[in-house]
C-alpha cells in the first residue's frame, strides 16, 4: 500500500491502461461504451480526478489522469474497475464466471514537456492506428470528440486550456499525423515496464522520487555487484 501512495505524490500525470482478461472483447455495443462514460461521470463525483484524455476501444482503454493528491489514482482506479466489472457482469448476468480485468491496470508517469503531448496523442489516436476509422475525430468514445460535443457536460475532463503543457493550435491534425516508431516504441516500454516517460535525466530522478528505479532496468540485467548463477 504504501508503494500506491508514492506513485501519486506530486500531481505528477500518468498514463493508464487496462484491457479484457484474454483480450477478450470488452465493448461489444455502443450501450457498453456509453455505460463506460457513465461510470467516468460517478467516479468523479466519489474522488475528482482530473483526466486530460482517453479513449475506450473494444478490448481495452486508455486514460491519461492528473491526480491531485497522494493516493487518488489508487482510490479512483479501484472505485472505477470494480464498478465497472461488476455492471458489466450484471447486464450480463454472468456473475461469479470470473474476471472481466486482466489484472491491475498498468501506468507510467509523464514528463510534463513534448512527452505529455506525445501520450495524449498516442491515446487518442488508438482507434485510428487500429484501422477503426479514417480520421481520430470520427472515433466516437474519445476524448478529442468529447471536446467537441456541447450537448455533453465532462466536468472530469480537463479542458485543452488548462493542460499542464499547452498543446499545438492544430492538435486535430497532430493527432491524426502518424507517430515514429521510435515515439511508439518508447511509449510502450514505458507501459510494458510501468517506466518513466520523459528525458533520461527526469527518468531517472522521478524513479528514485517514486521507488521505481527498478523499471528503468532491462529485465535481463542483474542488479549492480550481482552476477548470474553459471549452470
Amino acid at each position: 500500500m504504501a508503494r500506491r501512495l508514492r506513485i501519486d505524490r506530486g500531481g505528477i500525470v500518468y498514463h493508464v491502461l487496462n484491457r479484457r482478461v484474454s483480450r477478450l472483447p470488452l465493448f461489444e455495443k455502443s450501450g457498453d461504451y456509453v455505460a463506460f462514460e457513465k461510470v467516468l461521470d460517478e467516479a468523479h463525483a466519489k474522488s475528482p480526478m482530473r483526466v486530460i484524455s482517453y479513449c475506450l476501444m473494444p478490448n481495452h482503454w486508455h486514460l491519461v489522469l492528473w491526480p491531485t493528491g497522494d493516493g487518488q489514482t489508487s482510490r479512483y482506479m479501484q472505485w472505477l474497475t470494480t464498478t465497472h466489472m461488476r455492471r458489466w457482469h450484471a447486464h450480463r448476468d454472468t456473475r461469479g464466471t470470473g474476471p472481466v480485468y486482466q489484472g491491475r491496470f498498468k501506468s507510467f508517469p509523464i514528463q510534463e514537456d513534448r512527452h505529455f503531448l506525445t501520450v495524449c496523442r498516442y491515446v487518442e489516436r488508438n482507434a485510428l492506428r487500429a484501422g477503426l476509422v479514417a480520421r481520430a475525430e470520427d472515433w466516437l468514445w474519445s476524448s478529442l470528440v468529447r471536446r467537441r460535443r456541447k450537448d455533453v457536460k465532462s466536468p472530469w475532463l480537463v479542458a485543452v486550456k488548462d493542460w499542464p503543457v499547452s498543446p499545438l493550435r492544430t492538435w486535430t491534425a497532430f493527432v491524426n499525423r502518424p507517430e515514429t516508431e521510435a515515439e511508439l516504441d518508447a511509449v510502450r516500454l514505458s507501459l510494458a515496464r510501468g517506466a518513466p516517460y520523459g528525458e533520461v535525466s527526469w527518468q531517472r530522478h522521478t524513479a528514485a522520487r517514486l521507488k521505481l528505479q527498478s523499471s528503468l532496468r532491462p529485465p535481463w540485467r542483474p542488479k549492480r555487484g550481482e552476477h548470474p548463477k553459471k549452470k
